[in-house]
């Protein structure tokens, strides 16, 4: 698979605003989604000549591919690579990253016929589409392959022996290499090039996890005399040098200046209406989903002929996206619902390999997806990209943007809000999404939870030393090390730590966050398990009687067995969605930072233990009707974890006028649209963290407000939106004022995953609280640090 370019027509430089023209045009009367659109221009290519250290032979496959010169950022990256130079580059989608790392470590696989690589990326599937490109370069003596978990084990024994540009994923090299290193001792021995791909995807937890597990891939290679160079490639993120470095640990130059040509777009920021005929939870009002305005909009520009991608955030929401477009086509014209489908996980590899191809060569006209086609997939020159709901982060929103346009011409990109304080924010402030610098990724290598299992690991491998404490970090990993000699874990010899156990501790190790075993979820009736879920969030997720989706297919939870780990379900489709009922209490375990400001607003960053109890769930309709709510007996679950919180004064909330009784419902709300605005500013998602609020917590003594990382230790989130605290809760007060209900809705102070049912909230007073509070924080510079 090439990498193909396309130069762009003048005929296609209106095409966007044509087609955003058509779907407008299809609106019900009376009303009025588009909130905002704005014309983006399109950017010339820079080419270069290939440098001369390219040699002809390589020079020949890339013009084979369609590459007949570089671009001048993929040149700039590959000089640095060629040179020595840890390095990333983070460019936009489409922009030949690829190119920046297959010629420096082709170049040298040619040079050194004994040379070696290793790419990494976030998934089996992008690995498997970056295998293919550089097997259709077709250079001798290559011998690239995968090493992952879909590998044959006949074929991974010819892999460790022969292969020479190893593609693999980084659980496979948690599990499955640097445990067994001694049987890689040539591979690592002559490792010159490591390759980390779509590394912008490695943040919180799992990205902590990935930056130490990199420093132990360093480790091993150093024991076997190598030091390779590092790779990385990135979406456009905020300080790249500094993220890349952090997450690799060792020093990274920036490549960002992207000089690959980009088609004009026509970005247009949509809500979809409210309902009138509809209630939802306390009475609120409610919009149409995003999923169906998004199935509306596709079904308009498949009409039209324009080959588009939806991004829907679920895969059961893709599955049905995609079923409202075809039968809304089967109305218009019965050739057109068999060029419309969903691409999620859990197809087949050869199941997704067609639809790609189908889109590309235009066969199939839309497809909606989840993000599984937002990284690497080289799918070019689509005329339109729509997104259901906000990806996330910025960086993300831009990649699945820029599947549109990228052959050069105009296209369309529209943004469909959900109904959610975040969402609802972006379309009314469309400077935040369009004009705002990309965030940087979060992630802290320091958090014990994560560090202490790592160096667990690394103790494993090869013995921990004072020497190489310094790249897992210093003084914090040393009081770690001594932590785990105290449990009897690690025992101290004159040469370092050793491991105690015969035991490798690998297997129990979840890089993907989880904070420990899996809960498997089976099929009672089969005994097939069909997935896993966080032991923290299983009480919310698959407690009895809880609605659990997995590849589309809806099940019922008969039992839930904590101690064996197991969740029993059977397949039934009810009419009805569950939401976990919740009682969540909070305590301050330590302040690591408080400042006051004026005695009326403290603000303090600190660490905190979050006890959360499921005591029931509601069985709701789509509508957003209650049908009713069933009690549940389960145990307690405690997080220790990181958290921001602010406390206000009582004569502050006098003077603001919230009066006595609404300080609860003020609080309550302007805790969830706090949450729901975070991931502005900080790399989560809402799911990735939690709040509680009270009129009186009892280690604080006054009205509190507390939002904090939602995985074990913390990851980075809360601190985050400690530093840019004003910003946040300015964004915040500003989405629950402009909201247009008149009580508190989804898209202000509502939340989905409220465990007490979204009451009380007060709309009015939460901006009054936050006016206060930002008053104070905006009026006075912080005093010398609270008691």
């Amino acid at each position: 698979m090439c990498e193909a370019r396309f130069v762009g027509t003048q005929a296609g430089a209106q095409r966007g605003r044509r087609l955003l023209d058509r779907v407008l045009a299809g609106v019900p009367r009376g009303e009025s989604p588009l909130r905002h659109v704005r014309e983006l221009p399109e950017r010339p290519e820079t080419s270069v000549p290939w440098p001369d250290w390219v040699s002809a032979g390589l020079r020949a496959a890339f013009a084979e591919c369609g590459v007949s010169s570089p671009w001048a950022h993929q040149v700039e990256a590959a000089t640095h690579a060629r040179e020595g130079r840890h390095v990333v580059i983070a460019t936009g989608t489409a922009s030949g990253k690829s190119l920046a790392y297959q010629v420096p470590v082709l170049t040298a696989l040619a040079a050194n016929p004994r040379a070696t690589a290793l790419y990494l990326s976030p998934t089996k599937a992008l690995g498997a589409d970056q295998l293919r490109s550089v097997a259709a370069l077709a250079v001798p003596e290559v011998r690239a392959a995968s090493f992952d978990g879909d590998t044959p084990l006949p074929e991974r024994d010819w892999v460790r022996a022969h292969s020479r540009w190893v593609f693999t994923n980084p659980d496979m090299l948690h599990r499955g290499i640097l445990p067994t290193h001694a049987k890689w001792a040539h591979f690592f021995r002559r490792l010159s090039y490591v390759v980390v791909d779509e590394c912008h995807g490695y943040r919180g937890v799992f990205g902590s996890h990935v930056a130490l597990l990199l420093r132990r891939l360093r480790r091993v290679a150093q024991r076997y005399g190598s030091d390779p160079v590092f790779v990385l490639a990135s979406a456009t993120v905020s300080a790249p040098e500094a993220s890349a470095t952090l997450l690799s640990g060792v020093p990274c130059v920036a490549v960002t200046a992207d000089r690959s040509p980009q088609g004009a777009r026509t970005v247009a920021l949509w809500e979809p209406p409210l309902l009138e005929e509809l209630a939802g939870e306390n009475g609120a009002p409610v919009r149409r989903s995003a999923g169906a305005e998004t199935a509306r909009i596709l079904t308009d520009l498949v009409v039209e002929g324009a080959r588009t991608l939806a991004f829907v955030r679920s895969r059961r929401g893709a599955e049905l996206t995609a079923l409202s477009a075809r039968h809304a086509l089967s109305e218009v014209d019965s050739s057109l619902p068999a060029r419309v489908a969903a691409y999620r996980a859990g197809f087949l590899p050869e199941e997704r390999r067609a639809l790609e191809k189908s889109l590309a060569d235009g066969s199939l006209l839309g497809v909606a997806s989840t993000n599984a086609l937002e990284l690497g997939v080289d799918i070019a020159g689509l005329d339109a990209v729509v997104v259901a709901g906000y990806p996330g982060t910025l960086a993300s929103f831009w990649q699945q943007a820029g599947r549109a346009g990228r052959a050069g011409d105009s296209a369309l990109v529209v943004f469909v809000a959900q109904d959610n304080p975040l969402d609802t924010y972006l379309v009314h402030h469309p400077a935040a999404m369009l004009d705002k610098p990309i965030e940087a990724t979060v992630i802290d290598p320091s958090n014990p939870y994560v560090l202490a299992p790592q160096l667990a690991c690394a103790a494993t491998e090869l013995p921990l030393t004072d020497a190489c404490l310094s790249a897992f970090g210093g003084a914090v990993a040393r009081r770690v090390v001594d932590d785990l000699v105290a449990d009897g874990v690690l025992r101290r010899r004159p040469t370092g730590w050793f491991w105690t156990s015969r035991e490798r501790p690998h297997s129990a190790v979840d890089i993907r966050g989880s904070g420990g075993e899996q809960i498997a979820v089976v099929e009672t009736d089969s005994g097939r398990m069909l997935g896993t879920v966080n032991p923290g969030s299983a009480c919310a997720t698959v407690h009895p009687g809880a609605v659990y989706l997995h590849q589309g297919t809806s099940y019922v939870v008969d039992d839930l067995d904590l101690e064996s780990g197991l969740a029993m379900v059977h397949r039934e489709d009810p009419e009805w969605s569950t939401t976990p009922r919740e009682q969540v209490d909070i305590s301050i375990l330590s302040t690591v930072e408080s400042r006051s400001f004026g005695g009326a607003v403290t603000v303090n960053l600190g660490e905190v233990a979050v006890t959360a109890h499921v005591v029931g769930y509601l069985r709701r309709l789509p509508s957003g009707q209650v049908l009713d709510q069933i009690p549940l007996d389960l145990p307690e679950q405690t997080l220790h974890t990181r958290a921001v919180w602010y406390t206000l004064s009582e004569p502050l909330l006098a003077e603001a006028g919230v009066a006595h009784r609404d300080v609860p419902g003020a609080l309550h709300a302007a805790e969830h649209a706090a949450i729901g605005l975070l991931p502005l500013f900080a790399t989560c998602d809402r799911w990735d963290i939690g709040g509680v609020s009270t009129a009186l917590h009892q280690d604080t003594g006054e009205a509190t407000v507390f939002v904090h990382d939602g995985h074990p230790g913390g990851a980075g989130f809360a601190d985050r939106g400690h530093a840019a605290l004003v910003p946040w809760l300015t964004a915040t007060r500003d989405a629950i004022a402009a909201c247009e209900c008149p009580a508190g809705c989804p898209s202000c102070v509502q939340s989905p995953k409220c465990g007490n049912g979204n009451e009380p909230l007060n709309k009015p007073a939460a901006v009054s609280v936050l006016d206060a509070v930002l008053g104070a924080l905006t009026a006075r510079k912080g005093e010398s640090p609270a008691a």
